[in-house]
């Protein structure tokens, strides 16, 4: 049923209910008023369930945002059950004493339920894999110096400032959960800062494709593409749309309007939590319509050849393969930088800030201006959408009209 606070209050002692909004999320009254959490889930072909805190602590709708998270989570792979069991074995198998690897990972297990970000959360723990447990993962918790610390970061410090300063901040939760349980007295990532050199690099941004290369690309390498191969059809749909990677690739057919031309996304797969929704121009709709015919799966719109979501690995190894063979090789550009190719595009063709914006999605910082923005512009968004679409396919367009001139 869609549950309300007034229904779970209203609840005999024992009943289990399911709610409709956040399908997975179970709820079990045991008094009048009070109750239990749980998320249930299929993965593997096997099926689970993970407890969550209690009603009324955990709110109704706090309960919602994380059956959402987990969902996302789940849809990713991840097992949120089987993280924190294998932690707790680790930990069981020691009798007790913690290496920084098997605090970390209890703290992963902790910290899932609340990501939303299920790709976050991957990342969390495999920057930790990669920089750090090879270094300190060993070591006992309370055995590990500042030192220590500045030392599995050394490497990465300087040269991938922004990597280190987020794997720091994990290393510094991981032995600020360690304090926080007394298996330390004090914080030896705090003071890393003061041992390492100082940072001078800027933001790393994610590489992007010339917005004036894009159709050369497009039409080299991504337009043509075989019967089902949903790689090359999920990044020309992303360009043509400028969506962010895991909005394309968990795309389903319910959240598709074909009639309107219209595709809403809902806001647990949005960055913002916001509902979004994108004008699709002419060739997006074509293409959509193209995949439906070819019905590969019946909720996905660009599945793997497993039938599940498609990797964000794929569509950069893809990019990576094209960059093999380019003439001008140099650093690999991502799906995400699309995106910007689309933004820098819009201001030098004189769209409005306001219009570029609202199509990226992009959250509006200042409070008073968001208070402002009563509606998404999609009609007007509309128009710049049809000339972004012509501007991919320029290149594909005058190699059909020499073909024909050809012929």
């Amino acid at each position: 049923m869609k549950l309300t606070t007034k229904i779970i209050d209203g609840l005999e002692p024992g009943r289990t209910v399911y709610d409709d909004i956040a399908p997975g999320l179970v709820f079990r009254s045991s008094a009048k008023g009070k109750g239990s959490w749980g998320y249930r889930y299929q993965l593997d072909g096997a099926r689970r369930e993970k407890s969550l805190k209690g009603y009324p602590k955990v709110s109704l709708a706090r309960a919602r945002e994380q059956a959402h998270a987990l969902a996302a989570q789940v849809r990713a792979g991840i097992d949120p059950v089987a993280e924190r069991k294998a932690a707790k074995v680790a930990l069981e198998s020691q009798g007790g004493a913690l290496t920084f690897e098997k605090a970390a990972r209890l703290v992963h297990g902790e910290l899932l339920p609340g990501w939303k970000n299920a790709k976050h959360a991957a990342q969390w723990i495999s920057t930790l894999e990669t920089y750090v447990f090879p270094a300190i993962g060993s070591k006992k918790l309370d055995a590990i110096t500042p030192a220590d610390c500045a030392d599995a970061l050394r490497e990465i410090w300087l040269d991938k400032a922004e990597t280190a300063s987020r794997t720091r901040q994990r290393m510094h939760a991981v032995m600020q959960w360690a304090w926080a349980h007394g298996h330390i007295t004090a914080n030896p990532v705090s003071v890393v800062d003061h041992i390492l050199p100082r940072q001078n690099a800027r933001k790393e941004h994610q590489p992007a494709v010339p917005w004036r290369d894009v159709p050369k690309l497009v039409k080299a390498h991504v337009v043509e593409f075989k019967q089902g191969e949903a790689t090359r059809a999920a990044l020309l749909f992303l360009m043509l749309t400028a969506a962010r990677s895991g909005e394309v690739r968990g795309a389903v057919w319910g959240e598709f309007d074909l009639d309107s031309g219209i595709w809403t996304i809902p806001a647990e797969r949005m960055k913002a939590k916001e509902a979004h929704r994108v004008a699709l121009s002419g060739q997006a709709l074509q293409l959509v319509k193209s995949i439906k015919e070819q019905k590969l799966h019946a909720t996905l719109v660009f599945p793997s050849p497993r039938g599940k979501v498609l990797s964000d690995m794929v569509l950069t190894s893809f990019l990576r393969r094209v960059e093999a063979k380019s003439d001008t090789p140099g650093r690999v550009a991502t799906a995400h930088g699309f995106r910007s190719s689309f933004r820098d595009w819009a201001s030098e063709s004189g769209y409005a800030r306001d219009l570029a914006e609202r199509a990226l999605a992009h959250a509006v910082s200042n409070k008073v201006e968001a208070a402002y923005h009563r509606t998404d512009l999609l009609e007007q968004r509309r128009p710049m959408m049809e000339a972004w679409a012509s501007h991919v396919f320029s290149k594909v367009r005058d190699k059909q009209r020499a073909a024909a001139q050809a012929a």
